[in-house]
């Protein structure tokens, strides 16, 4: 693994979503979001990221490059869980259940799920991150 990236500092409406959860929560936002950045940084064809809110969720897309499909974070409802959601309608989710059934917990075709309670699963999840974030590109290279 390389060294860890800069991570820029949170947009004030992306903050403001982030810190209005339990502290347990917004670790792991924060622990995902760093991921991201991180995984975008390191995954060739990805580009700069650029993090936007979308449906009131901190989301990270590739608008230069238009190599990955939107991935967006938040909070599960009434549990101390995140979910990392995908674009339903890809493959990539199933993808990802392929690969990490056993190591992962996945809510249909949308989202990996995450206890805040429990540690990161760092590898798996940045995997599955640069699958999506390069989705277009294998697209194309598959057409």
């Amino acid at each position: 693994m390389t060294k860890s990236k800069y991570i820029p500092a949170p947009m004030p409406q992306i903050a403001s979503v982030i810190n209005g959860y339990e502290p347990r929560v917004r670790d792991l936002l924060m622990q995902l979001r760093a991921l991201i950045f991180d995984a975008a940084a390191e995954t060739e064809g990805v580009g700069a990221l650029q993090e936007a809110l979308k449906w009131g969720q901190p989301a990270y897309l590739t608008p230069i490059t238009k190599s990955g499909s939107t991935v967006r974070m938040d909070r599960v409802k009434g549990a101390e869980k995140v979910a990392l959601y995908f674009h339903c309608q890809t493959t990539l989710v199933p993808t990802f259940r392929e690969m990490y059934a056993d190591q992962l917990t996945f809510d249909g075709n949308r989202a990996i799920i995450l206890d805040a309670k429990s540690p990161l699963p760092k590898a798996e999840l940045r995997h599955c991150i640069a699958l999506a974030l390069t989705y277009h590109l294998s697209k194309k290279k598959r057409g």
